[in-house]
């Protein structure tokens, strides 16, 4: 990429993009415009290759049966994992979240294969469904305030070693494992259960993959008022009694 310009791809709208995910794009798009950057956005649908020369890559969530196909055509594909190699940025909620791990139970009940790019395994948890807002901390190491986010799965993530949890866990259920911890993440791929969509609720995650696509340590400041009342209203939901 150069100084001023960012490539941004959403990844399969017609397939990951049942709970309002996309909203992730837009606060991406919006929130690099604000620092002047030129952006380049291109959705693909899952009838197109993903192109490799993308700085950040957003996946969403999705229904079980959506959630199998597009792991099909992403591994098929190999665009994704050739854009990481490249040093590409992912973000992935759910449904995605899932798919970036090694496997996940798919709508047959069935382990399928996922695309490799998280030390993740995912199951079908026995336990009631996890579903409601979320507070947890992100990891101090990625140095982003609380994560709010509302969360709608049955799934239960395991992390492998090479994988570090994304947050620890306040008020809700997370990966579903029970250890509190919400999400994984390595160096440039990230996963998260969290909906809201997210990056509204939590702009400095879209601020953390700006930085990283653009190799800076800071970016300049932006209006942040109406996002700051937003993640006040729902951190407050999350920590009232039920």
């Amino acid at each position: 990429m150069s100084d001023n310009s960012l490539r941004l791809v959403w990844i399969y709208p017609d397939l990951l993009s049942t709970y309002g995910d996309q909203g992730n794009a837009l606060v991406v798009e919006r929130r690099a415009r604000q620092r002047g950057l030129d952006v380049q956005r291109l959705d693909v649908r899952s009838d197109q290759q993903i192109p490799t020369s993308g700085d950040i890559y957003l996946i969403g969530g999705g229904e079980d049966r959506p959630q199998r196909l597009a792991s099909e055509r992403l591994i098929r594909d190999g665009g994704l994992n050739r854009a990481v190699s490249n040093g590409a940025i992912v973000f992935s909620v759910c449904a995605g979240y899932q798919i970036l791990g090694h496997e996940f139970i798919n709508d047959l009940g069935e382990r399928q294969q996922g695309v490799g790019l998280l030390d993740v395994v995912s199951t079908r948890g026995e336990a009631e469904r996890c579903v409601g807002d979320v507070l947890a901390d992100i990891d101090p190491q990625l140095g982003l305030p609380p994560l709010t986010g509302f969360e709608n799965h049955q799934g239960v993530t395991h992390l492998g070693k090479t994988a570090r949890p994304f947050a620890k866990v306040r008020f809700g259920k997370g990966n579903g494992v029970g250890d509190g911890y919400e999400g994984a993440y390595n160096d440039t791929v990230f996963g998260t259960y969290m909906h809201g969509p997210v990056m509204a609720r939590n702009p400095h995650i879209a601020d953390l993959l700006i930085k990283l696509a653009l190799d800076v340590n800071a970016l300049p400041p932006v209006e942040d008022r109406w996002y700051e009342a937003l993640r006040q209203e729902r951190i407050a939901a999350a920590t009232q009694p039920a």
